[in-house]
Protein backbone atom coordinates (compact mmCIF):
# COMPACT_ATOMS: atom_id res chain seq x y z
CA UNK A 1 0.00 0.00 0.00
CA UNK A 2 1.39 3.11 -0.80
CA UNK A 3 -0.69 6.20 -1.04
CA UNK A 4 0.50 9.24 -2.88
CA UNK A 5 1.51 11.79 -0.27
CA UNK A 6 4.60 9.22 0.05
CA UNK A 7 5.36 10.17 -4.00
CA UNK A 8 4.58 13.86 -2.86
CA UNK A 9 7.29 13.14 -0.18
CA UNK A 10 9.56 11.07 -1.44
CA UNK A 11 9.67 12.32 -5.11
CA UNK A 12 8.13 15.66 -5.58
CA UNK A 13 9.07 17.86 -3.25
CA UNK A 14 13.23 16.62 -3.14
CA UNK A 15 12.63 17.79 -6.89
CA UNK A 16 10.81 20.77 -6.54
CA UNK A 17 13.04 21.91 -3.47
CA UNK A 18 16.13 21.16 -5.49
CA UNK A 19 14.93 23.60 -8.67
CA UNK A 20 13.79 25.89 -6.27
CA UNK A 21 17.31 25.72 -4.37
CA UNK A 22 19.11 26.30 -7.62
CA UNK A 23 16.84 28.86 -8.94
CA UNK A 24 17.51 31.63 -5.93
CA UNK A 25 21.09 30.14 -5.82
CA UNK A 26 21.46 31.69 -9.64
CA UNK A 27 20.13 34.71 -8.11
CA UNK A 28 22.80 35.35 -5.75
CA UNK A 29 21.04 33.93 -2.48
CA UNK A 30 23.44 32.33 0.24
CA UNK A 31 23.56 28.80 1.04
CA UNK A 32 21.93 30.30 4.54
CA UNK A 33 19.12 32.27 3.23
CA UNK A 34 17.89 29.38 0.66
CA UNK A 35 17.62 27.47 4.25
CA UNK A 36 15.45 29.83 5.41
CA UNK A 37 13.29 30.58 2.49
CA UNK A 38 12.76 26.48 1.75
CA UNK A 39 12.67 25.90 5.62
CA UNK A 40 15.52 23.15 5.49
CA UNK A 41 19.16 22.74 7.42
CA UNK A 42 22.30 24.38 5.40
CA UNK A 43 23.29 20.74 4.88
CA UNK A 44 19.98 19.65 2.53
CA UNK A 45 21.01 22.93 0.48
CA UNK A 46 24.39 21.43 0.08
CA UNK A 47 23.20 17.81 -0.87
CA UNK A 48 20.61 19.87 -3.54
CA UNK A 49 23.81 22.09 -4.62
CA UNK A 50 25.76 18.85 -5.25
CA UNK A 51 23.34 16.84 -6.62
CA UNK A 52 23.48 14.51 -3.81
CA UNK A 53 19.33 14.12 -3.83
CA UNK A 54 17.50 12.21 -6.40
CA UNK A 55 15.84 14.19 -8.82
CA UNK A 56 12.42 12.96 -10.47
CA UNK A 57 13.46 13.91 -14.09
CA UNK A 58 9.29 14.01 -15.19
CA UNK A 59 8.63 16.13 -12.71
CA UNK A 60 11.56 18.23 -13.27
CA UNK A 61 10.53 18.34 -16.94
CA UNK A 62 6.80 18.94 -16.21
CA UNK A 63 6.30 23.00 -17.58
CA UNK A 64 4.12 23.55 -14.54
CA UNK A 65 6.68 22.68 -12.64
CA UNK A 66 8.93 24.51 -14.13
CA UNK A 67 6.99 28.00 -14.35
CA UNK A 68 6.04 27.52 -11.24
CA UNK A 69 9.82 27.32 -9.65
CA UNK A 70 10.48 30.19 -12.03
CA UNK A 71 8.00 32.29 -10.29
CA UNK A 72 8.56 31.89 -6.97
CA UNK A 73 12.02 32.08 -7.58
CA UNK A 74 11.42 35.79 -9.04
CA UNK A 75 9.24 36.27 -6.62
CA UNK A 76 11.43 35.27 -3.56
CA UNK A 77 14.00 37.25 -4.43
CA UNK A 78 11.73 40.21 -5.24
CA UNK A 79 10.26 39.83 -1.59
CA UNK A 80 7.20 40.02 -3.68
CA UNK A 81 5.96 36.38 -2.45
CA UNK A 82 6.75 35.28 1.16
CA UNK A 83 7.72 31.92 2.11
CA UNK A 84 4.24 31.47 3.41
CA UNK A 85 2.96 32.29 -0.02
CA UNK A 86 5.58 30.20 -2.12
CA UNK A 87 4.22 27.11 0.05
CA UNK A 88 0.86 27.39 -0.45
CA UNK A 89 1.34 27.58 -4.17
CA UNK A 90 3.24 24.62 -4.68
CA UNK A 91 0.30 23.01 -2.30
CA UNK A 92 -2.21 24.12 -4.26
CA UNK A 93 0.05 22.40 -8.05
CA UNK A 94 0.44 19.19 -5.74
CA UNK A 95 -3.60 18.77 -5.35
CA UNK A 96 -3.79 20.08 -9.26
CA UNK A 97 -0.90 17.33 -10.23
CA UNK A 98 -3.13 14.44 -7.83
CA UNK A 99 -6.28 14.83 -9.43
CA UNK A 100 -7.79 13.87 -12.55
CA UNK A 101 -5.55 11.58 -13.76
CA UNK A 102 -2.49 14.19 -13.64
CA UNK A 103 0.68 13.80 -13.14
CA UNK A 104 1.13 12.87 -9.46
CA UNK A 105 -1.90 10.36 -10.31
CA UNK A 106 0.12 8.53 -12.95
CA UNK A 107 2.89 7.99 -10.58
CA UNK A 108 0.12 6.86 -8.09
CA UNK A 109 -1.41 4.93 -10.59
CA UNK A 110 2.25 2.98 -11.58
CA UNK A 111 2.94 2.20 -8.49
CA UNK A 112 0.02 1.30 -7.40
CA UNK A 113 -1.37 -0.37 -10.76
CA UNK A 114 -4.61 -1.64 -9.22
CA UNK A 115 -5.75 2.19 -8.90
CA UNK A 116 -5.70 2.59 -13.05
CA UNK A 117 -9.06 0.43 -12.50
CA UNK A 118 -10.26 2.96 -10.19
CA UNK A 119 -12.01 6.05 -12.16
CA UNK A 120 -12.61 8.17 -9.19
CA UNK A 121 -10.51 11.41 -8.74
CA UNK A 122 -10.35 13.38 -5.29
CA UNK A 123 -8.65 16.71 -3.95
CA UNK A 124 -8.14 16.75 -1.02
CA UNK A 125 -7.14 20.40 -0.86
CA UNK A 126 -9.27 23.19 -1.63
CA UNK A 127 -7.18 25.30 -4.10
CA UNK A 128 -9.41 28.27 -3.10
CA UNK A 129 -8.96 28.61 0.33
CA UNK A 130 -8.84 31.40 3.00
CA UNK A 131 -5.35 31.37 3.54
CA UNK A 132 -4.68 31.12 -0.34
CA UNK A 133 -6.76 34.12 -0.75
CA UNK A 134 -5.51 36.36 2.20
CA UNK A 135 -2.18 35.24 0.85
CA UNK A 136 -2.57 36.83 -2.98
CA UNK A 137 -3.87 39.88 -1.81
CA UNK A 138 -0.50 40.90 0.58
CA UNK A 139 1.24 39.22 -2.34
CA UNK A 140 -0.40 41.72 -4.51
CA UNK A 141 0.22 44.66 -2.12
CA UNK A 142 3.90 43.73 -1.64
CA UNK A 143 4.03 44.24 -5.41
CA UNK A 144 2.07 47.66 -5.23
CA UNK A 145 4.27 48.95 -2.50
CA UNK A 146 7.67 47.95 -4.12
CA UNK A 147 6.32 49.92 -7.06
CA UNK A 148 5.70 53.30 -5.04
CA UNK A 149 8.70 52.99 -3.26
CA UNK A 150 10.54 52.94 -6.52
CA UNK A 151 8.47 55.35 -8.27
CA UNK A 152 10.41 59.08 -8.45
CA UNK A 153 8.24 61.64 -6.78
CA UNK A 154 5.86 59.45 -5.23
CA UNK A 155 6.36 61.34 -1.87
CA UNK A 156 4.82 64.65 -3.82
CA UNK A 157 1.27 62.54 -3.38
CA UNK A 158 1.74 61.91 0.30
CA UNK A 159 -0.42 63.65 2.63
CA UNK A 160 0.27 65.20 6.51
CA UNK A 161 -1.44 62.37 7.58
CA UNK A 162 1.05 59.86 5.57
CA UNK A 163 -0.46 57.52 2.55
CA UNK A 164 -1.84 53.54 2.84
CA UNK A 165 -2.04 51.28 0.29
CA UNK A 166 -4.74 49.02 1.12
CA UNK A 167 -6.25 45.48 -0.62
CA UNK A 168 -9.06 43.64 0.71
CA UNK A 169 -10.21 40.03 0.10
CA UNK A 170 -13.09 39.20 -2.64
CA UNK A 171 -15.76 38.91 0.02
CA UNK A 172 -14.51 41.49 2.44
CA UNK A 173 -16.86 42.53 5.30
CA UNK A 174 -14.93 44.49 7.48
CA UNK A 175 -11.65 45.84 8.03
CA UNK A 176 -10.29 42.28 9.10
CA UNK A 177 -10.31 41.59 5.73
CA UNK A 178 -8.60 45.09 4.62
CA UNK A 179 -5.05 44.47 4.46
CA UNK A 180 -2.45 47.20 4.57
CA UNK A 181 0.84 48.89 6.08
CA UNK A 182 0.79 49.24 9.73
CA UNK A 183 1.60 52.94 10.11
CA UNK A 184 1.32 53.95 6.78
CA UNK A 185 3.25 54.87 4.14
CA UNK A 186 5.34 58.63 5.05
CA UNK A 187 7.95 60.61 3.47
CA UNK A 188 11.08 60.16 5.48
CA UNK A 189 13.95 62.62 3.83
CA UNK A 190 12.35 62.93 0.50
CA UNK A 191 12.02 58.88 0.48
CA UNK A 192 8.61 56.78 0.94
CA UNK A 193 9.16 54.77 3.44
CA UNK A 194 7.00 51.59 4.63
CA UNK A 195 7.59 50.93 8.06
CA UNK A 196 6.41 46.93 8.29
CA UNK A 197 5.13 44.78 6.18
CA UNK A 198 1.40 45.11 4.93
CA UNK A 199 -0.91 42.92 7.55
CA UNK A 200 -4.93 42.69 8.03
CA UNK A 201 -6.90 44.37 9.85
CA UNK A 202 -4.44 47.65 10.62
CA UNK A 203 -6.28 50.30 8.53
CA UNK A 204 -9.34 51.89 9.65
CA UNK A 205 -9.50 54.91 7.82
CA UNK A 206 -8.24 54.11 3.88
CA UNK A 207 -10.20 50.42 4.32
CA UNK A 208 -13.26 52.04 5.66
CA UNK A 209 -13.86 54.03 2.47
CA UNK A 210 -12.74 50.99 0.10
CA UNK A 211 -15.36 49.04 2.37
CA UNK A 212 -17.78 51.70 1.50
CA UNK A 213 -17.66 51.98 -2.15
CA UNK A 214 -17.77 47.89 -2.56
CA UNK A 215 -21.11 48.12 -0.70
CA UNK A 216 -22.53 50.52 -2.94
CA UNK A 217 -21.41 48.48 -6.01
CA UNK A 218 -18.40 49.88 -6.92
CA UNK A 219 -16.05 46.87 -8.53
CA UNK A 220 -12.38 47.72 -6.62
CA UNK A 221 -10.22 45.85 -4.48
CA UNK A 222 -7.25 48.20 -3.82
CA UNK A 223 -7.36 52.28 -2.37
CA UNK A 224 -4.71 54.47 -1.37
CA UNK A 225 -5.02 57.73 -0.25
CA UNK A 226 -3.24 60.94 -1.63
CA UNK A 227 -2.82 64.36 -1.01
CA UNK A 228 -5.83 66.48 -2.72
CA UNK A 229 -5.19 69.28 -5.49
CA UNK A 230 -7.67 70.12 -8.10
CA UNK A 231 -4.79 69.56 -10.75
CA UNK A 232 -4.17 66.16 -9.42
CA UNK A 233 -8.21 65.19 -9.48
CA UNK A 234 -8.22 66.85 -13.05
CA UNK A 235 -5.05 64.75 -14.41
CA UNK A 236 -7.31 61.44 -13.35
CA UNK A 237 -10.03 62.52 -15.10
CA UNK A 238 -7.98 63.19 -18.01
CA UNK A 239 -6.64 59.72 -18.12
CA UNK A 240 -10.08 58.03 -17.97
CA UNK A 241 -10.93 57.93 -14.29
CA UNK A 242 -14.60 58.82 -13.00
CA UNK A 243 -14.01 61.35 -10.46
CA UNK A 244 -16.48 61.73 -7.63
CA UNK A 245 -16.96 64.06 -4.56
CA UNK A 246 -17.63 63.41 -0.95
CA UNK A 247 -18.24 65.11 2.34
CA UNK A 248 -15.33 63.64 5.12
CA UNK A 249 -17.05 65.59 8.18
CA UNK A 250 -20.44 63.55 8.65
CA UNK A 251 -20.51 59.30 8.66
CA UNK A 252 -17.89 58.16 5.75
CA UNK A 253 -19.28 55.49 4.42
CA UNK A 254 -23.08 56.85 3.83
CA UNK A 255 -20.72 60.07 1.99
CA UNK A 256 -19.02 57.58 -0.17
CA UNK A 257 -21.99 55.55 -0.48
CA UNK A 258 -23.90 58.75 -1.89
CA UNK A 259 -20.80 59.41 -4.13
CA UNK A 260 -20.83 56.14 -5.53
CA UNK A 261 -24.38 55.85 -6.12
CA UNK A 262 -24.32 59.03 -8.26
CA UNK A 263 -21.65 58.19 -10.07
CA UNK A 264 -21.37 54.22 -9.95
CA UNK A 265 -18.15 53.81 -12.55
CA UNK A 266 -16.25 56.64 -9.55
CA UNK A 267 -12.10 55.24 -9.23
CA UNK A 268 -11.54 58.59 -7.92
CA UNK A 269 -12.73 59.68 -4.48
CA UNK A 270 -12.49 63.14 -3.03
CA UNK A 271 -12.80 65.25 -0.68
CA UNK A 272 -11.64 69.50 0.04
CA UNK A 273 -11.20 69.27 3.73
CA UNK A 274 -12.40 70.84 6.65
CA UNK A 275 -12.08 72.12 10.34
CA UNK A 276 -9.30 69.89 11.45
CA UNK A 277 -9.70 67.75 7.99
CA UNK A 278 -7.39 67.82 6.07
CA UNK A 279 -8.32 67.01 2.15
CA UNK A 280 -7.89 63.81 0.57
CA UNK A 281 -8.20 61.53 -2.49
CA UNK A 282 -8.43 58.41 -2.56
CA UNK A 283 -8.09 56.36 -5.66
CA UNK A 284 -9.72 52.67 -6.02
CA UNK A 285 -8.97 50.22 -8.18
CA UNK A 286 -9.22 46.05 -9.35
CA UNK A 287 -5.56 45.34 -7.13
CA UNK A 288 -2.97 47.28 -5.47
CA UNK A 289 -0.63 47.17 -8.76
CA UNK A 290 -2.89 48.57 -11.06
CA UNK A 291 -3.43 51.62 -7.80
CA UNK A 292 0.26 52.14 -7.86
CA UNK A 293 0.58 52.13 -12.15
CA UNK A 294 -2.08 55.20 -11.69
CA UNK A 295 -0.05 56.72 -8.83
CA UNK A 296 3.33 56.12 -11.07
CA UNK A 297 1.48 58.00 -14.03
CA UNK A 298 0.91 61.09 -11.98
CA UNK A 299 4.35 62.11 -10.94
Amino acid sequence: MQFVEEIVVDEFLPTVRSLLAGDLRERGFTQSEVADVLGISQSAVSKYAHGDVTVNDRIAADDRVLDLVDELGTGLAAGEISPVQALIEIEVLIRDLESGGDLLAQLHEEAVPELADHGASFRVHDPESDLRTSERVLSSLRRGLGMLETASGFTSLIPAVGSNLVACTPDAEDVDDVAGVPGRIFDVKGRATVPADPEFGVSEHVARVLLAARRHGADVSAAINITYEPGLVDDLTEQGHVAAEFDESGDVASSVGASIEDEPEATVLYQTGGMGIEPLIYVLGPDAESVADTLRSLV
